[in-house]
């Protein structure tokens, strides 16, 4: 008989790895929060209330240590200007560049649409992945956002309004 750890790899890892490494564009970074992610995931889920399905929860999880990931990538990167420059610099994100193995795979079209999503707002871009690569629901969007439901379609609407004038502009 499958644990319940069992069940949810094998029915969400695909989509979580896939979900991580848009947000991260590293596999071996990928690797190492999917990591995290499983870890919390078997020290929480006996608390796991079932107020949302498993795979939105799961996912709520996944977005945050990401964030946290984002986070801690600041932290460090701030350390090193701090230590080998006096001066203050406009400290960002790392880099997001570098392009998922699979980009080689898609069309035209689409290789614009993923390097102008890039160009979209950390929130714009979490629910264009979620709704439109992963497929989520509005509803579980707003589940593993923490956000309501008009917010999440707030920030789609805009989203697709700033992708469309990218996609116009070039």
């Amino acid at each position: 008989m499958k644990t319940a750890f069992e069940s949810l790899y094998d029915n969400y890892h695909h989509d979580l790895f896939q979900y991580i490494f848009y947000m991260v564009k590293d596999r071996s970074q990928t690797e190492d929060i999917i990591q995290e992610v499983y870890i919390k995931v078997l020290k929480s889920y006996n608390t796991f209330r079932g107020d949302s399905s498993e795979k939105t929860w799961l996912f709520s999880i996944a977005r945050h240590t990401t964030l946290d990931f984002f986070r801690k990538q600041k932290r460090k990167r701030n350390r090193l200007i701090d230590f080998f420059s006096k001066e203050t610099e406009e400290q960002t994100l790392p880099d997001q560049n570098a392009l998922p193995e699979e980009i080689v795979m898609l069309n035209d079209e689409m290789q614009r649409i993923y390097h102008k999503l890039n160009e979209c707002n950390a929130d714009q871009k979490q629910v264009i992945i979620l709704r439109y690569i992963q497929s989520f629901s509005i509803q579980e969007t707003a589940d593993i956002m923490g956000w309501t439901v008009s917010k999440v379609k707030t920030t789609q609407h805009r989203a697709i309004k700033k992708l469309q004038a990218l996609l116009y502009d070039s």
